[in-house]
């Protein structure tokens, strides 16, 4: 059999994901740089990093988890209420699909036949599907996309806790900001990529963000870390 892989299949996860990769990237990045830029002790660096990491991956799961959580309240809300309408008044739901079909450019004669055929299967699935807009590839799933941003985002974050427990004190500010656009360069191109947008844009538009959010937080420490 012959089986088609679409992009689409993969926005569940991928969303969350990459979502998550690139936060964990900036935000840890952004807040060694800042960090660093007022000059503090490694071990306050490296501190600061591992506690942007922990938090930050927390942060996201649980953000994901009652954002997706909603969306997936709402949808259940929709498939008990029409539930509730193809039980009290199928007639008038099996005419209602039949009329989506003729919309979509079936002759009423057929569109009647699918919608028969349709609801003497699985009626709420129809109706899910081409009413609501519900399908399986793009249903609301909490808990799997709360375990891919938190787990994302702690990938993207290691890079930065590595670097500041490693990179000598004079460089350790430029070899992130360094590994951290080259990263982003990588991780703009690979969602571009997989999600068929243009990897150049998709690369570069990463990439200036994550600078302009390192450079805002060096700013920062620069100019209030001698204070405090």
């Amino acid at each position: 059999m012959h089986r088609e892989r679409h992009r689409s299949e993969h926005i569940g996860w991928l969303r969350a994901a990459v979502l998550g990769a690139n936060d964990g990237l900036i935000s840890t990045s952004s807040l060694v740089v800042g960090v660093a830029s007022a000059e503090p002790t490694r071990a306050a660096i490296l501190l600061a990093a591992v506690a942007g990491l922990a938090a930050g991956a927390l942060s996201m799961a649980a953000g994901e988890y009652v954002s997706v959580s909603s969306q997936s309240d709402t949808e259940e809300a929709d498939l008990a209420r029409e539930r509730g309408e193809l039980a009290s008044e199928p007639v008038a739901e099996k005419a209602e699909l039949a009329g989506i079909y003729v919309k979509r450019g079936l002759t009423k004669e057929l569109a009647g036949q699918v919608a028969d055929q349709l609801m003497a299967g699985d009626a709420l699935a129809a109706h899910a599907r081409d009413e609501l807009g519900i399908n399986e590839i793009t249903r609301a799933r909490p808990i799997q996309a709360a375990l891919a941003s938190a787990a994302s985002f702690a990938v993207g974050a290691a890079p930065p806790v590595v670097l500041a427990a490693v990179l000598p004190g004079r460089s350790l500010t430029w070899g992130i900001v360094g590994v951290t656009i080259m990263l982003l360069l990588v991780l703009g191109a690979l969602a571009a990529k997989v999600g068929g947008a243009p990897v150049g844009k998709g690369a570069l538009r990463v990439a200036f963000w994550g600078a302009v959010a390192m450079g805002c937080t060096a700013l920062v420490g620069r100019l209030f870390g001698t204070v405090v």
